[in-house]
Protein backbone atom coordinates (compact mmCIF):
# COMPACT_ATOMS: atom_id res chain seq x y z
CA UNK A 1 0.00 0.00 0.00
CA UNK A 2 3.02 2.32 1.05
CA UNK A 3 4.71 1.60 -2.62
CA UNK A 4 1.76 2.28 -4.43
CA UNK A 5 0.70 5.46 -2.73
CA UNK A 6 4.59 6.39 -3.62
CA UNK A 7 4.27 5.85 -6.77
CA UNK A 8 1.03 7.85 -7.19
CA UNK A 9 2.83 10.44 -5.76
CA UNK A 10 5.96 10.30 -7.85
CA UNK A 11 3.35 10.03 -10.94
CA UNK A 12 1.44 13.71 -10.37
CA UNK A 13 4.89 15.92 -10.01
CA UNK A 14 5.96 17.73 -13.51
CA UNK A 15 9.30 17.93 -14.34
CA UNK A 16 9.97 21.14 -16.45
CA UNK A 17 13.24 21.57 -18.80
CA UNK A 18 15.64 24.25 -17.96
CA UNK A 19 14.81 27.30 -20.13
CA UNK A 20 17.88 27.00 -22.50
CA UNK A 21 16.83 23.14 -23.13
CA UNK A 22 14.72 24.08 -25.87
CA UNK A 23 17.59 26.31 -27.41
CA UNK A 24 20.32 24.06 -26.89
CA UNK A 25 18.75 21.20 -28.50
CA UNK A 26 17.57 23.72 -31.74
CA UNK A 27 21.24 24.81 -31.99
CA UNK A 28 23.12 21.50 -31.86
CA UNK A 29 20.41 20.10 -34.38
CA UNK A 30 21.29 22.42 -36.79
CA UNK A 31 24.85 22.48 -36.70
CA UNK A 32 24.41 18.70 -37.38
CA UNK A 33 22.69 19.36 -40.12
CA UNK A 34 24.56 22.43 -41.69
CA UNK A 35 27.78 20.35 -40.69
CA UNK A 36 26.86 17.10 -42.70
CA UNK A 37 25.64 19.06 -45.49
CA UNK A 38 29.11 20.82 -45.84
CA UNK A 39 30.79 16.97 -45.31
CA UNK A 40 28.03 15.61 -48.34
CA UNK A 41 28.67 18.50 -50.75
CA UNK A 42 32.73 18.00 -50.50
CA UNK A 43 32.64 14.15 -50.43
CA UNK A 44 30.33 14.91 -53.55
CA UNK A 45 32.41 17.34 -55.26
CA UNK A 46 35.98 16.20 -54.64
CA UNK A 47 34.80 12.36 -55.35
CA UNK A 48 36.13 12.44 -59.34
CA UNK A 49 39.33 13.07 -57.94
CA UNK A 50 39.92 10.86 -54.66
CA UNK A 51 37.73 7.82 -56.26
CA UNK A 52 34.21 6.30 -55.27
CA UNK A 53 35.50 5.57 -51.28
CA UNK A 54 35.07 9.28 -51.33
CA UNK A 55 31.30 9.21 -52.16
CA UNK A 56 30.64 6.39 -50.24
CA UNK A 57 31.85 8.92 -47.20
CA UNK A 58 29.45 11.77 -49.04
CA UNK A 59 26.66 8.98 -48.80
CA UNK A 60 27.34 8.32 -45.45
CA UNK A 61 26.76 12.21 -44.68
CA UNK A 62 23.75 12.22 -46.34
CA UNK A 63 22.47 9.66 -44.37
CA UNK A 64 23.38 11.62 -41.10
CA UNK A 65 21.35 14.50 -42.61
CA UNK A 66 18.12 12.39 -42.84
CA UNK A 67 19.13 11.15 -39.29
CA UNK A 68 19.04 14.98 -38.10
CA UNK A 69 15.81 15.65 -40.03
CA UNK A 70 14.12 12.94 -38.45
CA UNK A 71 14.90 14.20 -35.24
CA UNK A 72 12.76 17.89 -36.60
CA UNK A 73 9.84 15.50 -37.34
CA UNK A 74 9.83 14.54 -33.66
CA UNK A 75 9.88 18.06 -32.58
CA UNK A 76 6.74 18.29 -35.29
CA UNK A 77 5.15 15.22 -33.80
CA UNK A 78 5.56 16.75 -30.08
CA UNK A 79 4.11 20.41 -31.12
CA UNK A 80 1.05 18.60 -32.99
CA UNK A 81 0.76 16.36 -30.29
CA UNK A 82 0.39 13.76 -33.02
CA UNK A 83 1.38 10.16 -31.56
CA UNK A 84 0.85 7.92 -34.31
CA UNK A 85 3.49 10.70 -36.48
CA UNK A 86 6.17 10.44 -33.52
CA UNK A 87 5.96 6.77 -32.82
CA UNK A 88 6.16 6.48 -37.05
CA UNK A 89 8.93 8.84 -37.03
CA UNK A 90 10.96 7.32 -33.67
CA UNK A 91 10.62 3.46 -34.70
CA UNK A 92 12.96 4.20 -37.09
CA UNK A 93 15.30 6.85 -35.73
CA UNK A 94 18.61 4.91 -35.90
CA UNK A 95 18.50 3.27 -39.33
CA UNK A 96 19.54 6.07 -41.22
CA UNK A 97 22.67 6.14 -38.66
CA UNK A 98 23.22 2.31 -39.35
CA UNK A 99 23.12 2.72 -42.79
CA UNK A 100 25.69 5.78 -42.52
CA UNK A 101 27.59 3.09 -40.91
CA UNK A 102 27.65 0.50 -44.04
CA UNK A 103 28.08 3.59 -46.22
CA UNK A 104 31.50 4.29 -44.02
CA UNK A 105 32.02 0.37 -44.04
CA UNK A 106 32.40 0.41 -47.62
CA UNK A 107 34.33 3.84 -48.13
CA UNK A 108 37.07 2.10 -45.72
CA UNK A 109 36.83 -0.92 -47.59
CA UNK A 110 37.03 0.54 -51.23
CA UNK A 111 39.63 2.89 -49.69
CA UNK A 112 42.24 -0.13 -48.90
CA UNK A 113 41.34 -2.33 -52.08
CA UNK A 114 43.94 -1.03 -54.22
CA UNK A 115 42.01 -2.55 -57.16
Amino acid sequence: MLTATLLAMLAQTAYTPPAYFGVVVIVLLVAGIIGWIIAAVLGFARARAFGPSTRWFAFASVCLIIYHLQFLMLAVAAIQNDPDLALGVGAFFNLFVVLASICAILGFIRLTDPS
